[in-house]
This record gives structure tokens, C-alpha cells and sequence, in this order.
């Protein structure tokens, strides 16, 4: 009896060791692994403008939030600038407001009087006029006079005539085409302006976003050019893994499916998912070492990772874990 006891205890054992196996070999068989290196992108940062770096405020390895000011240029020929044009505006808009205004009542008044004092010597030049043309038949006067007489008339009159074109335009004010002209000249003033004031913000360098600065490529007193990079930022979000897979078996995964990672250096899980998959086929890169491995055309993944930290250093090599099984399996084991 005890036997057969012992034999029922072992038949039972072993069959729960051949179950379990089964199941993790099924397990297994639904895993699918994937190698590649972490991917953080980096960002050049560099000024808009030209000039003398005044100002480097961080060193390698220190981490800066978004909107830190991080280096600064002189900012005194901008300053210079800037004053320069806004004087310029002013200039501008002070003209064109003479414009709109007119002429002063002064200046009208003066040119009422001047057309008054040309409308006189008209009167005065059209009697001696008619004067010596009358004493012409006994010959008091002779034929020069009269043409003297008859020319000063006439500028007389075209004196007249001029004064009250003069009056007429400082009553109208200016023409319409010179006040389009003012305000054109005082719109290009203020986009001068803009750009003075765009170009002295552009003096002082911001991060963009979080991260951490892995290279100071210039120091203060240096002169630069435009978009001579000052810092090499490692961008902290996003993280992702590149990795290549062959096309044997592309079929088994699809974008958003939910991955698991891991590295070498802890063991520490990092939960991801599959964020693009590349249309295009390329040889594996010259990174992978074995020969034939290297002649395979694979596709490119890329892969979010939700829960990255500093531990996962730019080009570190992972492994990427990926659940197959169909999205119900997955929520009924969860359940």
C-alpha cells in the first residue's frame, strides 16, 4: 500500500514538473526578443547672431530644466542698435504726423498775406501798364516802355497765380501720396525695430527643453558666428531604442504592442511600446559584428520608452521583450 502511495506522489510530481515546462515552452514560443541601443536625442544649441560670448553658466554633466538661461552674448552693439532704430520711429511717426496735421496757421497766414502783396504789384504793374501805353500816340513814352511796362504786368501776374497756388496747397495740407509715403517709411522704421529687438533677445541662449549638457564647446571671450553650436544638450524625453528585426518575423508585432527592456547593467524592467516601424528594408548595421548578421535585411524599430531614467545611457545596448500573443490572451491572463 505504501508503494503505491509513493508511486500515485511520484506520477503526480512529475506530471506537474511536464505541465510546467509545456507551459513555459509555450511561454517561451510567444516571446519574441529583439536587440538594440538605447537612442536619446541631443540638440546643438546656438545663438541667432554673431558676437563675443560674455557668458558660459554651465559645465558638462549638469542637468537644465526648459527655459534656463543658459550662455549670453555682448549685448551692446544690439543695445545700439536697438536705440538706433527706435530713434528712427520716432523720426517717422513725427513725420508722418506733420503730415496728417498740415501746415501750421502761421504758415497759412503767411502765404494768405504773400498772395495779398503779389495780388498788389499785379494792381500797380496792370496801371502802369495802361499809363504808358496811353502817352504811346504823342510819344511820351516810347514802344520799350511799353513792352517794359507790359512784361513787368505780366510776371505781376504770374506772381498772382503762383501765390494762390501756394495758398490753396497749405490750406489742402499734404497730398495723399506723400502721406502714404510718411506712413510707409514709418512701417519700415518699426520693422526695423522689430528686428533690433529680436536680434538683442536673441543675445542670451535658453534651454529648450530638460536635459543634460554633455559637451560646453565655447568659452566666455570666444567670437562666434551664427549657429556656431555652444552647448551639445542630451534631451532627458523622450527615450527610445533603436532595433532591427528581421523580416521573417515583422509579422508578429505591431505598432503600440507593449514591450518590456532590459539592459545588462541592472535589473531593472522598463516598460515600453513599439512606436514606429520602418516601411523600408536596410542592411543590419555595421554595429552587429557577425558576418552574417550583417548581410540580413532587417526593418528599423523604433521603441517609446514609458518609465526611462538616467540609467539608460545614450547607445547602450538592450534587449526588448515582446509579447505576441494575441491583445485577448494578454487580458485574460491580466484578469
Amino acid at each position: 500500500m505504501k508503494r503505491i502511495l509513493a508511486l500515485i506522489i511520484m506520477l503526480l510530481i512529475v506530471g506537474s514538473g511536464i505541465f510546467a515546462w509545456i507551459q513555459r515552452t509555450d511561454q517561451n514560443e510567444n516571446l519574441l526578443y529583439l536587440y538594440g541601443n538605447v537612442d536619446i536625442r541631443e540638440v546643438q544649441l546656438a545663438f541667432r547672431q554673431p558676437g563675443r560670448v560674455a557668458q558660459v553658466l554651465f559645465d558638462e554633466g549638469d542637468f537644465v530644466v526648459a527655459g534656463t538661461r543658459m550662455a549670453t552674448l555682448d549685448a551692446q552693439p544690439y543695445q545700439e542698435a536697438l536705440a538706433a532704430a527706435q530713434a528712427s520711429v520716432q523720426v517717422a511717426r513725427a513725420e508722418l504726423a506733420k503730415m496728417h496735421s498740415g501746415l501750421r496757421p502761421q504758415e497759412i497766414t503767411q502765404t494768405r498775406e504773400a498772395l495779398k502783396q503779389a495780388q498788389a504789384l499785379a494792381h500797380r504793374a496792370e496801371h502802369d501798364y495802361v499809363r504808358v501805353s496811353k502817352l504811346l500816340p504823342s510819344r511820351a513814352s516810347s514802344q520799350h516802355d511799353v513792352d517794359s511796362t507790359r512784361a513787368a504786368r505780366d510776371q505781376a501776374v504770374a506772381g498772382v497765380r503762383a501765390a494762390k497756388a501756394a495758398l490753396s496747397q497749405a490750406e489742402e495740407g499734404f497730398r495723399k501720396e506723400d502721406i502714404a509715403a510718411a506712413d510707409a517709411q514709418l512701417a519700415a522704421a518699426i520693422a526695423t525695430q522689430d528686428q533690433a529687438t529680436t536680434a538683442l533677445a536673441d543675445t542670451e541662449l535658453y534651454a529648450p527643453s530638460d536635459g543634460t549638457v554633455i559637451a560646453r564647446i565655447r568659452e566666455p571671450g570666444s567670437m562666434v558666428a551664427s549657429q556656431n553650436a555652444i552647448y551639445n544638450l542630451s534631451l532627458d524625453h523622450p527615450v527610445y531604442v533603436r532595433a532591427y528585426i528581421n523580416e521573417t518575423v515583422l509579422g508578429r508585432i505591431t505598432p503600440g504592442a507593449p514591450v518590456q527592456i532590459r539592459s545588462d547593467s541592472s535589473r531593472k524592467i522598463y516598460h515600453g511600446q513599439i512606436g514606429f516601424i520602418s516601411p523600408r528594408a536596410e542592411f543590419t548595421p555595421k554595429t552587429v559584428e557577425t558576418t552574417e548578421l550583417r548581410t540580413d535585411l532587417v526593418y528599423r524599430l523604433r521603441i517609446v520608452v514609458n518609465d526611462a531614467d538616467p540609467a539608460l545611457r545614450q547607445g547602450m545596448p538592450v534587449t526588448v521583450e515582446v509579447d505576441t500573443r494575441p491583445t485577448a490572451d494578454l487580458s485574460a491572463e491580466g484578469s
